[in-house]
């Protein structure tokens, strides 16, 4: 019996790099080589988490930098799943390209939910990355942009 083939994808993408440009609603649709979408819920956190150490490694960068983003990561999905609207997915994209990781996750929120960036989470997420941003202007989604540059050899 032979074994059948592995679906092929088309991999050609016509979305756009400005969230929302397109008129899908901002942050619901941003596009990025690598999403991962999980319930809004503390315990699926981790399994988030291990996807941004594991492309942080196969982007070559050394084990402090996955192990900071890693911490990174772990920190803004706790600070948006306590925010995300019930029934919500937590979703977090991933772009590696020129020796940097762009991470967004953003959860659905209802109510004008705001994060507070003078907490010492926040202070976690400046410290470990590069960059930190809260996207918050699309009323319906809350999240936060993170980058982490690689090191140079």
């Amino acid at each position: 019996m032979q074994t059948p083939e592995p679906q092929q994808r088309d991999r050609s993408s016509t979305a756009t790099t400005d969230p929302g440009a397109d008129g899908s609603g901002g942050l619901a649709e941003t596009p990025t080589p690598v999403e991962v979408r999980v319930h809004a819920d503390p315990a699926l956190i981790p399994s988030v988490r291990a996807v941004a150490a594991d492309l942080a490694a196969r982007a070559d960068f050394d084990l402090d930098a996955v192990s900071d983003l890693r911490m990174a990561v772990d920190e803004a999905c706790s600070a948006l799943v306590p925010l995300a609207r019930n029934g919500g997915q937590l979703r977090c994209g991933f772009a590696v390209a020129d020796g940097r990781i762009d991470v967004i996750c953003r959860v659905p929120v209802a109510d004008q939910a705001t994060l507070r960036q003078d907490t010492f989470g926040w202070r976690v997420l400046t410290t470990l990355t590069d960059d930190a941003e809260v996207l918050d202007a699309d009323p319906e989604w809350l999240g936060i942009h993170l980058r982490k540059q690689r090191l140079a050899p």
